[in-house]
């Protein structure tokens, strides 16, 4: 395998985790780093000893050559990084949501499309262990033919402290985009991967706006939503709302043959329980979940997808983040009009 020569676009939480897992790879240099936040970028330079940083991005594509990027913004710069550089031929990967909206994530596709490179969205929920574990139930037919599904996550006084998140313009949408992607591809992935054909949904900014300046999103959004296998499927996201003082996120499965339940209380306080009856009797158990994956996990793959070489990059073209971003489109596309919407196909 050959060293891929990777820069980051982002100094903050995010782009360390992005930089701690490209380090964690014999057959990655980190090359640059870009950042206006000049006291982190300095120290993650020390910490990395990364040769090159920059306060523009823009900068960093122009004088560094790149195999690949990984991108950690505010949510807006997304589609104008990953566009920039796809087109120089370089792989990109992306902090979730894909993009501020549908439109821009479907520019990123159509860029890693032309470009014939890997586009891979953050999706690190989906590695953890107890939602693995849960997949794995529902995989092995456990409990039955799923039918009906719930969905969330929920904050008290969440409101995210980077203040970008609470501002439409930087970051496209409040809890729905922030945390809804995560559920949204939890979700859809233990279903099996159905289609989604119609969403009714409602948000609300009821509390933001009494705590956060110039707060112009949601601060609760709910949906229905519709899938192609005639599952229901629940979603409730939200930064703030007078609930238990915790960081819950959950999914509930009814099955024909049993049901599960996982909840996961701040981050690390997790219980999935089974439901199901053998010859008439109750049966019920708690599975005990492997370790969780996270951003390393998630960087290991994007780095196989690119060594894997030119026959397997077309499979990693972001359509996966590009059909999330088409329920979550759907959503706000609903909640606007007041009426259920048909999802825009990704």
């Amino acid at each position: 395998m050959s060293t891929l020569k990777v820069g980051v676009v982002g100094a903050g939480w995010a782009g360390r985790q992005h930089l701690g897992g490209f380090a964690a790879r014999n057959d990655v240099e980190i090359v640059a780093l870009a950042g206006l936040e000049v006291d982190q970028v300095a120290a993650l330079k020390a910490e990395f000893g990364i040769p090159a940083t920059f306060p523009r991005w823009e900068q960093m594509l122009d004088e560094v050559e790149l195999d690949a990027i990984s991108i950690a913004t505010p949510t807006a710069l997304h589609a104008p990084v990953a566009i920039a550089a796809l087109e120089r031929g370089i792989h990109v990967l992306t902090e979730k949501p894909i993009a501020a909206s549908l439109a821009d994530a479907q520019s990123m596709v159509d860029a890693a499309r032309a470009a014939g490179r890997v586009l891979q969205v953050v999706f690190n929920h989906r590695l953890r262990g107890d939602i693995a574990e849960l997949a794995r139930i529902i995989a092995a037919g456990e409990i039955g033919e799923t039918y009906v599904a719930k969905a969330g996550w929920l904050r008290r006084a969440g409101i995210p402290e980077s203040g970008w998140f609470a501002k439409r313009e930087l970051s496209g949408g409040g809890p729905l985009l922030d945390l809804g992607v995560h559920v949204i591809d939890y979700a859809l992935r233990l279903l099996g991967e159905p289609d989604v054909l119609t969403v009714s949904a409602s948000t609300y900014a009821e509390l933001g706006t009494k705590v956060v300046e110039g707060f112009d999103v949601e601060d609760i959004a709910i949906a229905f939503v519709r899938l192609a296998n005639g599952t229901t499927l629940t979603l409730e996201t939200s930064w703030d709302a007078y609930r238990p003082n915790n960081n819950e996120f959950w999914m509930t499965v009814f099955g024909t043959e049993g049901g599960a339940e996982l909840r996961v209380i701040d981050y690390t306080e997790s219980e999935l329980k089974v439901f199901r009856t053998r010859d008439g009797v109750i049966d019920d158990y708690v599975a005990v979940p492997g370790p969780n994956g996270a951003h390393p996990e998630v960087i290991a793959e994007f780095v196989d997808a690119i060594q894997a070489g030119p026959l397997e990059w077309p499979a990693h073209d972001g359509s996966l983040g590009l059909r999330r971003a088409a329920v979550i489109d759907a959503c706000y596309r609903s909640a606007e009009s007041g009426h259920e919407v048909t999802v825009t196909a990704g």
